[in-house]
């Protein structure tokens, strides 16, 4: 059985997707860009972005009952490489500890000119 997840605490989706599809244990998340949920606007600088997806990953896990701790694998799409150091101390803050599989790639643009996209998949 799939379920549909919508995150009130999450930015709406930039098209025809959801936020999340929990597949019995399992919940797979769309990507999260750094947009701020109030404003639809993104922050400057790929560390303030990093934090606010990281924020928006969260409340899509949350929507799904479930919290950082339950994420087995992450992708994380950067629109520069050179940023990688930047954005590991962000991302450690949310995955301390025992940090999920993660893959980090560099893409030619994202989404209304982001610099840090997220997707995730967690099991509870």
């Amino acid at each position: 059985m799939n379920k549909t997840i919508s995150a009130q605490n999450a930015p709406a989706a930039v098209g025809p997707y959801c936020h999340a599809k929990l597949a019995g244990n399992t919940l797979y998340t769309s990507g999260q860009l750094g947009l701020i949920p109030a404003t639809g606007e993104l922050p400057q600088g790929v560390e303030a972005q990093a934090a606010q997806a990281l924020d928006n990953l969260k409340a899509v896990l949350e929507a799904a009952g479930m919290s950082c701790a339950d994420v087995v694998k992450t992708t994380v799409f950067l629109a520069d490489m050179k940023d990688f150091a930047a954005i590991n101390s962000i991302y450690a803050k949310y995955f301390p500890g025992d940090a999920p599989a993660r893959s980090c790639v560099q893409v030619a643009a994202l989404p209304k000119g982001g610099l840090f996209e997220i997707e995730a998949v967690a099991v509870k």
